[in-house]
């Protein structure tokens, strides 16, 4: 495979990661985070550092809006829910040591 398809296809499966995320409000980032060890605000971290490693200018909260689809405070008052204490320990022995 051609790296310049490679890419297009790679691109192609984040842009349908980021919409499928967008549509499904219902998942939380703690459950993300306890799943799968990332979650929408890693996304966006990645994206606005792998911006930075290609002088583009993008910062963290341009990068989250992108991933949300809308400001990450506008999502927030939307969609995000108080984490219950079981989901707070499962993170605690999730959560990657920095």
């Amino acid at each position: 495979m051609e790296p310049s398809t490679q890419t297009e296809l790679e691109a192609a499966a984040f842009r349908k990661l980021v919409s499928h995320l967008q549509k499904e409000t219902d998942v939380q980032n703690i459950d993300l985070m306890i799943l799968a060890g990332f979650c929408r605000n890693c996304l966006a971290k990645w994206l606005a550092a792998s911006a930075k490693e290609q002088n583009v200018q993008l910062d963290y909260e341009e990068a989250r809006t992108q991933i949300y689809g809308m400001p990450y405070s506008e999502w927030k008052d939307k969609y995000q829910v108080k984490a219950t204490a079981e989901q707070l320990a499962a993170y605690e022995q999730r959560k990657p040591s920095e």
